[in-house]
């Protein structure tokens, strides 16, 4: 398989013996073992996955392409020994995973390589089987806001909105919620991150939902703004902008453009409208197994864009005391610029 080849690459630029991963994403992306515990050590010729008698089984069927190591000692001893009894004294691992007392742990008897981000650079590239499974928890995401349009009405509060999404997207087939579910009405809307509280929803409100599925461990993110009741001309104007910007990013990114040049698309059309300084974050991010990861799009990115890259596009304006709009879609990008994956409308709905 491809990432093979390019873990082997690795293996090889940075002169190690091995590769050793113990964190749960990376553990998972080369294995597709979905135990909680584990190591894998990766070699020039040889993959091995080790954990406890706990997951023989569903390792020998989740990892068939690795040999699976039955650990029966504490894990770090268990790595050590077996490490020893390879011959693997130059061993690479993922520096910004590994806990300090680890690193002492394995450094006095290894030499020690830090690989830092070298997976999740890997990672970056979807599969087209990936692909499919993120479009599937998209489509979660999308069929579960259609559904919470129908449901909302004035009085409930953000942590009623929140369960019955979280409810919904499970009875569609998730295995649950990507994060911690977003519902920010009103005032609370200047809050870019400001998950369900007990705040009853008003009419009059600006309401934002930022929310995604996890489908086979793959996370969809979509953000949709809408109005109860009525909204102020303010919030109105706020959307319509919010909403132009998005539309030109998607429009305009392509493959080869920088992550700082695919920001300013959105963000300097905000900053025209006179509300720059109201959006604060970045215009998005990587998306696969995590909800966040590799590439960034945003003023301090210099990463460049490349096929097959999933990333979401998501402007936003905040003000504070008063509300505020953000609108996010999950893309991949293509030889042509961005294929979107979640499809559930964006324009200004009054409930």
């Amino acid at each position: 398989m491809i990432k093979f080849d390019k873990v082997n690459a690795l293996i090889e630029k940075n002169n190690v013996d091995a590769l050793l991963v113990l964190s749960d994403y990376n553990r998972r992306y080369l294995t597709g073992f979905t135990g909680s515990s584990g190591a894998v050590v990766i070699t020039k010729d040889s993959r091995y996955l080790i954990s406890d008698f706990r997951y023989k089984a569903q390792a020998a069927k989740q990892a068939d392409q690795f040999e699976f190591v039955l650990q029966n000692r504490g894990l770090l001893d268990f790595i050590a020994e077996f490490l020893e009894q390879k011959g693997l004294r130059t061993v690479g691992f993922e520096g910004q995973h590994i806990n300090y007392n680890t690193y002492e742990q394995l450094n006095r008897q290894f030499d020690l390589v830090p690989l830092t981000n070298e997976i999740e650079t890997i990672r970056m590239y979807k599969t087209s089987e990936e692909v499919s499974l993120i479009r599937k928890a998209c489509d979660i995401a999308d069929e579960a806001y259609d559904h919470i349009l129908g449901y909302i009405r004035p009085g409930q509060t953000e942590l009623e909105v929140r369960n019955e999404l979280e409810n919904h997207m499970r009875k569609l087939g998730a295995a649950g919620s990507s994060f911690d579910i977003i519902v920010a009405s009103g005032y609370r809307g200047a809050l870019p991150h400001g998950v369900a509280s007990d705040k009853k929803i008003e009419s009059g409100d600006m309401v934002t939902l930022d929310f995604g599925a996890y489908y086979n461990g793959y996370a969809s993110d979509i953000t949709r703004s809408f109005g109860v009741g009525s909204v102020s001309e303010e919030m109105e104007k706020v959307h319509a902008i919010v909403l132009t910007s998005q539309l030109a990013a998607l429009e305009q990114i392509r493959s080869g453009m920088t992550g700082k040049e695919a920001d300013a698309i959105a963000r300097d059309i905000i900053t025209e409208h006179g509300y720059g300084e109201n959006f604060g974050h970045s215009l998005g991010h990587g998306l696969g197994l995590e909800v966040h990861e590799m590439p960034g799009l945003s003023k301090a990115s210099d990463m460049v864009l490349e096929k097959d890259m999933c990333v979401t596009v998501e402007p936003g304006i905040y003000i504070d005391g008063v509300g505020g709009v953000r609108i996010e879609d999950d893309c991949i990008v293509t030889e042509s610029g961005l294929e979107k994956l979640s499809n559930s409308s964006k324009e200004l709905f009054i409930i």
